[in-house]
């Protein structure tokens, strides 16, 4: 069995329910949901939307290899409504990095798995640069270590804080 932390988030449509419903794709595809975080309120990270994001952290017991996890998510996205053709689209004509959808699943952390292929890079690179993960993050394991620093959540979050006002509005 593997320890693995995902991250759910979306903001189009019925947000609320459609990560719910991945919460439980996750459980019959992935693995048994140990626990899981708050969604929390943030604004758009990278780009601009009038809608804000919810997201919510789950930890997640698996048999599954990595890249399994990662056929597995991205099969339970398409199966809510992500259109990754659309955003690449969008992407394209606004210039941004990043677009509004109505669902995200990404691979934070694969026990303490360090990985860098071309399909997927654990521990997922952007976790210290947004606080809308590391809120989460912190409300479920604010001593866990991170594979590659060594810097806790908390440490993380403290030093991001430092630096950048967050994009967390607040947790529902």
């Amino acid at each position: 069995m593997a320890r693995v932390v995902l991250i759910t988030g979306g903001n189009l449509g019925d947000v609320k329910t459609r990560l719910r419903t991945a919460q439980r794709m996750i459980n019959d595809q992935v693995g048994i949901v140990l626990r899981c975080s708050h969604r929390y309120k943030s604004r758009p990270w990278g780009f601009s939307a009038d809608e804000e994001f919810s997201n919510q952290v789950l930890e997640v017991d698996t048999d599954l290899s990595a890249d399994e996890v990662l056929d597995a998510v991205q099969s339970i996205e398409h199966e809510l409504g992500r259109n990754r053709e659309e955003e690449a689209r969008i992407k394209t004509e606004t210039g941004a990095p990043y677009s509004s959808r109505m669902i995200d699943i990404d691979i934070l952390f694969y026990d303490d798995l360090v990985l860098e292929s071309p399909r997927l890079t654990i521990p997922h690179p952007l976790i210290e640069e947004r606080d809308f993960v590391l809120a989460p993050l912190c409300e479920l394991m604010k001593s866990r270590k991170h594979p590659v620093s060594g810097k806790t959540m908390e440490e993380l979050r403290t030093e991001l804080l430092s630096k950048h006002e967050s994009e967390v509005i607040g947790n529902e």
